[in-house]
């Protein structure tokens, strides 16, 4: 009968797990050489814990941090999403940081992937975002000749097994909904964390702290979820 199949299908998709994903670019300027970032970078025990707030990040295992990120949900659903992630060792002035398991973990309802990576590159003042001469004139001290950038990207994915209620929606509703909460939460959390960071390098060494255009957070769209978010409409 049509009408069955139709249940069976509706009940098939409201047992289905529905994964949203996000994507991000952005730099970060350091107004020293590259050798002390990564030094800086390398001793994160120092300084992540505290720079991470008003997240709570706890210390798991030599390289890692378990992450409290908060409360957030929509059309009435709600989780506190919590992951633990490793930064490797750089290798050659690389950076990786992701998302493993912790069986300490109750992921009820909830998976989440998440994956990024820094490359320190050195830079002339010449190619620094505006405003480092003011900055350095601010604070009565010479500007360098070569600060450093850290071009980073992450890539973002959280499976989601939600109530039956939420699959009455739209599935293209669902999904930009999903998308768009993802993105919220990296704007929120990425720049903060950032400024967080060159504040806490730059106050160390007694340098002037950079401008806000001196970091960046770009979303990215992949052609991927165009195609997937186009078919669902």
């Amino acid at each position: 009968m049509p009408e069955d199949r139709e249940n069976q299908d509706k009940e098939i998709r409201e047992n289905q797990p529905i994964t949203f994903q996000t994507h991000f670019t952005g730099i970060m300027e350091m107004y020293s050489d590259s050798e002390t970032v990564c030094n800086y970078l390398n001793d994160h025990r120092g300084w992540f814990v505290r720079c991470a707030e008003p997240m709570k990040a706890i210390p798991y295992g030599e390289n890692g941090y378990t992450l409290i990120i908060g409360h957030y949900g929509a059309f009435g659903y709600n989780v506190e999403p919590q992951m633990s992630v490793i930064l490797e060792p750089p290798i050659e002035n690389h950076y990786t940081m992701y998302s493993i398991s912790n069986p300490e973990f109750n992921h009820s309802g909830y998976q989440v992937n998440y994956r990024s990576e820094m490359t320190i590159n050195p830079i002339p003042i010449t190619s620094a975002a505006k405003g480092i001469e003011k900055a350095y004139h601010r604070h009565k001290i010479s500007p360098p000749e070569i600060i450093t950038c850290i071009n980073w990207c992450l890539d973002l994915f959280v499976t989601v097994s939600f109530p039956p209620f939420i699959y009455k929606l739209p599935m293209s509703v669902i999904y930009d909904t999903g998308d768009r909460l993802l993105r919220q939460i990296v704007k929120q959390v990425s720049p903060r964390l950032s400024y967080k960071v060159q504040k806490d390098f730059h106050s160390r060494f007694n340098l002037p702290i950079p401008p806000a255009n001196a970091r960046t957070c770009q979303p990215l769209q992949t052609p991927d979820k165009v195609e997937i978010i186009n078919n669902l409409k």
